[in-house]
């Protein structure tokens, strides 16, 4: 983290303060990126209003349009006159790379393993940290997920947005980039096919009623019940891992 007052060239997330901004500036910047990174703000869509962001964060709105100038000097957003800020940001393809090359080295094993660990402690944060409007974005995503019925590809995409949006509610970026790293590796490795062959009709029913589980543990902040709920969940990936094999 760069000290108030201070110039940084942060190479490895893009960001670049070309002149001295305050610390409670720098952690709105910081975590308004780390959205937009993890896409939790896709490109191209509107972020929310200073007013909802200012709320949200716990900040006055001029420290949110400071860090929006920020963001916009390096190009990571636009601002339209009567419409809002815009992002713009497009990850680097060095990273699509990486996680390309970690997924031919990464076996389904493997990613367990990771799921394993840092799922347990991602929803355990997130219980404790999500916003209510995180809490209702999550809710507007598994109202998409229970739609689904039959389009293997589109669950699976709302699925991970699902997981990416829950890693988000830790308040922790770096802990939210490792497991977008994690989905990226899944997501080039060959187990989305797998994944794809065996999202039938039925076990979309039945994911769609863990996932309403996992939610509502959520939105009632109960710890035990959440982190209970992802652990079993991943004995029943494992078991279907061991079936694939």
């Amino acid at each position: 983290m760069v000290a108030m007052g201070q110039i940084s060239d942060d190479s490895d997330t893009g960001i670049v303060y070309s002149q001295p901004i305050g610390a409670t500036v720098q952690i709105v910047v910081d975590t308004l990126f780390a959205r937009i990174k993890s896409e939790t703000y896709p490109r191209d869509t509107r972020l929310p209003s200073e007013r909802t962001l200012a709320a949200e964060l716990g900040v006055a709105r001029n420290t949110v349009r400071e860090a929006l100038d920020v963001l916009e000097s390096q190009q990571v957003i636009r601002r339209r006159a009567g419409s809002g800020s815009f992002v713009t940001y497009r990850s680097a393809p060095r990273a699509e790379a990486d996680a390309g090359a970690l997924a031919e080295e990464t076996s389904p094993l493997d990613h367990l393993v990771v799921r394993g660990i840092l799922e347990p402690e991602i929803v355990r944060l997130a219980v404790v940290n999500m916003t209510p409007r995180m809490i209702t974005g999550l809710s507007e995503t598994l109202s998409q997920i229970e739609a689904v019925s039959t389009d293997a590809d589109a669950f699976i995409a709302l699925e991970e947005q699902l997981y990416l949006q829950i890693a988000e509610g830790t308040g922790n970026p770096l802990l939210a980039s490792c497991y977008r790293l994690t989905v990226e590796t899944y997501r080039q490795g060959f187990r989305t096919e797998l994944r794809r062959r065996n999202l039938t009709p039925k076990r979309m029913q039945a994911y769609q009623k863990r996932y309403n589980t996992l939610y509502n543990a959520i939105a009632s902040r109960d710890v035990a019940q959440a982190v209970e709920f992802i652990k079993l969940h991943l004995v029943e990936e494992q078991k279907l891992l061991l079936q694939d094999d």
